[in-house]
């Protein structure tokens, strides 16, 4: 069967590439590769400008993957355990990471950006201002995940409220108050503002009570008697010894501290109270008086005078 000659330039079958020599087979692979696909304002995006920009995409999903991945691996060395943190912060990178390389790869397709980022700033100023506290709590939120000052499982003091941090979102941190109630506390406040940590260190703390005692007390007996209480009670630390402190000479009393070392902090309340109790009874059991506050009021010998001529009612 006798095959008709096609018209030039098509290929029929592979013969007409098989015909060609290879300088001839690069020049015809450099204007597959430069043909023009459509022209943006200055510039023709080619078959290589879309292979590069495809290309750049690739990298781009890789390197983001690579990132979530390391950023999975230290939250899990630092004990960061919350699935909802982790996420958002891997899908935010992932964000951050993409747009970076499509913005590269639309600069190489000649699309310029620089209106867009002028608008875009404009927008974002805007935006800014109107998600101030949003983005304070978010900073925030990235700085305790970094720092590990707090973690779940402390226990903390905010704003004189004592509670226990159940979960630490990339926002917010859910805690627990003595009071078994759930409130969500804004992460901007915890890095913002003065906030004690119980167990950042150690879960040693010291619980302090005062206690005053009348002026015609034996102050040697006192002591004694303190110092035995506080080693009698149960639930402190027994490697650190109870300190029995006189802290001032006050209007109606003696006036004592005794402080305890514990490793319970969620229970300071009940330790408190324990080591009260232990102190009025055995102040009690030795005689000594709790002092409470008195007020003596001296007359003047007129004034007195007039009082005791005052009649009395029949």
């Amino acid at each position: 069967m006798i095959q008709e000659p096609s018209e030039p330039g098509t290929l029929v079958s592979g013969e007409l590439v098989q015909g060609l020599e290879f300088p001839e087979i690069a020049a015809l692979v450099h204007s597959i590769l430069n043909f023009t696909l459509f022209p943006i304002g200055d510039q023709n995006v080619t078959v290589v400008t879309v292979l590069v920009v495809g290309l750049m995409v690739v990298v781009t999903w890789w390197v983001s993957h690579l990132m979530q991945r390391w950023v999975e691996r230290g939250f899990e060395a630092r004990g960061v355990t919350d699935e909802g943190t982790t996420a958002v912060t891997k899908r935010l990178l992932h964000y951050a990471i993409m747009a970076i390389g499509l913005s590269i790869a639309i600069q190489q397709v000649g699309i310029n950006l620089s209106a867009l980022f002028a608008a875009g700033a404009i927008f974002a100023i805007g935006l800014g201002f109107a998600m101030q506290n949003i983005a304070q709590n978010f900073v925030g939120g990235l700085i305790l995940l970094v720092e590990r000052g707090i973690k779940p499982g402390d226990i903390l003091e905010v704003e004189g409220r004592v509670v226990r941090v159940i979960k630490m979102g990339i926002r917010t941190t859910v805690a627990r108050t003595k009071d078994e109630e759930s409130i969500i506390i804004p992460n901007a406040t915890l890095v913002q503002s003065t906030v004690k940590n119980y167990t950042l260190g150690d879960p040693h703390f010291r619980i302090r009570v005062d206690v005053g005692v009348t002026y015609d007390s034996d102050m040697r007996e006192v002591r004694t008697v303190l110092e035995d209480t506080a080693h009698k009670v149960e639930i402190r630390l027994a490697n650190r010894d109870p300190v029995v402190l006189l802290t001032d000479f006050g209007n109606s009393s003696v006036d004592w501290q005794v402080s305890i070392w514990c490793d319970d902090a969620w229970s300071a309340r009940r330790i408190g109270s324990t080591l009260r109790e232990s102190l009025w009874w055995a102040l009690k059991d030795a005689g000594i008086v709790i002092a409470f506050p008195q007020l003596d009021v001296h007359f003047d010998p007129p004034v007195q005078e007039a009082i005791t001529q005052l009649p009395r009612p029949a």
